[in-house]
């Protein structure tokens, strides 16, 4: 938001990201549509210059006037022009995390496609990012030069066909799609080259816009994507303001290097303001430290973000990948604007019960009136500590209706990170397997969620875990070894013999003749036990033990014959069922009946 005392034009940002495949035309599109270029713009990187491909998200803009439908919406708030930030996001396989990085601050998605080659693997995992992110998307068929003359308005129809197929079960059912040339003839082609389909794009990006929701209140947090100094001024810090505002004058702290720092001055593409807010590309000039110590990271009000060792968060299975998730597998997390290894273990409520939410979907702006319909359950139910849950070796899918739509059930899962990560509270959690074969046609996003509760103590385990209550249920299946009265049987083979049976003293067990008996104590030292039968044992029990008793004193030095005897009478021993759950994280390792 430019700065009005010094009658410069009101000027709305507007964040496209500018997303696709390795090799797509992206940064030769956001070449095409800008006029001016930030610090970060357009492969600042050597080895992505070399290479060919966007290495990092790279930033420009140009502005237009105001489309007509933001003159109606803007109210009060009486914007003079409209500045469109380009976000380019890169497409390398490996690279996925930056992309996650960036998404978080786009209002509007361009997701590039190579119209020769359609959609590949990162282009689908594009758009999922895209699903997760963002409320709005324009497709691009780029490359239309490589086409014949003759066949390409046919190939452009079948793809647009193809590519509305592909959209509509996502949000982005019914997006438009347009065709152009960023480069006519490829990267090597003189820069006098014509394009094709730019202007129609730029008017078609014009009555895409909305008015985002900007709320300049709250805590800052800017994300910043790149870092210099200048020198006798100090070091500036550019970036996209997350949350919150900021002004010349302010103290903001810089988490990743614990040190605060004061604002000398703040520029939107290279001209000052006094204030900027959320949803603004800003540059910010603070007093000297080594910008090499903050290539990437976040700037926030002194205090308002916390480090975390560990995590709870709210989980919902990425449809598209087709791996389980299982618990205790390791995963890269991808947590505000960093991606960092935790081992996942997820847990839901106990059989049978449900979990009452509201309709309200925390991702989409409510100043939006071209957004998709909420989701029934958000991400962001406030997590209770007060309640039971019941622990999962992976995530749970849900029934499928007759249409593949349906609901799995609401899970959590708690992250234990390898490297504390610095991130503010409900900010949205993407899981992927990062580390499977970029060559594989395989979507590697696994999970997504919003983080509700940060463990910041390096001791988790010993002083929040257990506030945690999940449980296993277990069951343990015995055999009654022999009768010693009426009252009283010894059971073998419940319990190994290093077992600490005086965790189960006083636990209920039932016979598999119907009694109901208590765990007394052990028995000996070889993992026996006895059981009090308060009702008593009946007297087909007692017929069935004594006579069990007198085929075990026949047998003697004629195995044989005592083991063909058994087998004639076809006798089944008595068996002592128990049943019992165990809270994971008790340091008591305590037994609870069920």
């Amino acid at each position: 938001m430019a700065d009005s005392s010094n009658n410069h034009p009101k000027t709305l940002n507007f964040n496209v990201g500018v997303l696709g495949h390795v090799d797509s035309g992206k940064t030769s599109l956001a070449r095409a549509l800008s006029s001016t270029a930030s610090t970060a713009a357009f492969d600042k990187n050597p080895q992505s210059r070399e290479r060919g491909i966007t290495l990092d998200l790279g930033f420009s803009s140009f502005t237009v006037d105001l489309p007509e439908q933001l003159r109606e919406d803007s109210g009060g708030y009486g914007y003079d022009n409209l500045q469109f930030t380009l976000v380019d996001c890169p497409g390398h396989a490996s690279l996925i995390r930056t992309i996650i990085g960036g998404a978080q601050i786009i209002d509007l998605m361009m997701l590039v496609v190579d119209v020769v080659k359609g959609i590949q693997t990162q282009t689908a995992e594009c758009l999922l990012i895209g699903e997760l992110t963002c409320p709005h998307m324009v497709v691009i068929l780029n490359k239309t030069d490589l086409l014949p003359p003759n066949k390409r308005q046919t190939v452009i129809d079948k793809m647009t066909k193809r590519l509305h197929k592909t959209l509509e079960n996502t949000r982005f059912k019914d997006c438009p799609v347009i065709a152009l040339a960023a480069k006519p003839g490829g990267p090597e082609a003189p820069e006098s080259e014509e394009t094709h389909g730019v202007p129609e794009l730029i008017e078609l990006l014009k009555s895409q816009t909305y008015l985002p929701h900007r709320d300049p209140g709250g805590a800052l947090l800017m994300a910043v994507d790149h870092c210099f100094s200048i020198r006798g001024q100090g070091t500036v810090m550019t970036g996209t303001i997350l949350q919150g505002a900021l002004a010349v004058n302010d103290t903001v702290e810089i988490p990743a290097l614990k040190v605060t720092k004061k604002v000398k001055s703040v520029q939107m593409f290279r001209r000052p303001v006094e204030r900027a807010m959320q949803g603004d590309r800003v540059g910010v000039c603070v007093t000297q430290f080594d910008p090499k110590l903050l290539e990437r990271g976040v700037v926030c009000t002194p205090g308002s973000l916390h480090t975390l060792h560990a995590a709870l968060i709210s989980v919902r299975k990425i449809g598209y990948f087709k791996g389980s998730l299982a618990t205790r597998a390791k995963f890269h997390i991808t947590v505000g604007h960093e991606t960092v290894m935790a081992r996942v273990t997820f847990f839901g409520l106990p059989p049978g019960e449900t979990h009452q939410t509201s309709t309200t979907d925390p991702q989409l702006p409510p100043s939006d009136p071209h957004a998709p319909e909420p989701d029934p359950r958000p991400l962001d139910t406030p997590f209770s500590f007060d309640r039971e849950y019941f622990h999962q070796d992976e995530y749970v899918i849900g029934q499928r209706e007759a249409g593949g739509l349906g609901q799995d059930p609401e899970q959590w899962a708690l992250l234990e990170f390898e490297r504390p990560v610095t991130c503010p509270t409900l900010c949205l959690v993407i899981g992927s397997k990062l580390d499977t074969d970029i060559h594989a046609n395989a979507c590697r996003l696994a999970f997504q969620g919003r983080l509700l509760e940060g463990f910041e103590e390096k001791s988790y385990s010993e002083t929040t875990l257990p506030r945690l209550h999940i449980y296993k249920t277990k069951y343990k299946e015995g055999q009654v070894e022999r009768v010693t009265d009426n009252y009283t049987v010894i059971g073998r083979n419940l319990f190994k013999k290093e077992t600490n049976l005086q965790l189960f003293v006083g636990l209920k067990v039932t016979l598999s003749t119907g009694e109901a008996g208590v765990i007394e104590g052990g028995f000996g030292q070889s993992g026996k036990f006895k059981i009090r039968v308060p009702e008593g044992l009946s007297q087909e029990t007692m017929q069935l033990l004594s006579s069990s008793a007198k085929k075990k004193g026949k047998g003697g030095a004629k195995g044989e014959s005592a083991k063909e005897d058994d087998a004639k009478t076809d006798f089944q021993p008595i068996c002592i069922n128990l049943r019992f759950k165990r809270y994971v994280f008790d340091p008591h390792k305590k037994m609870v009946q069920i």
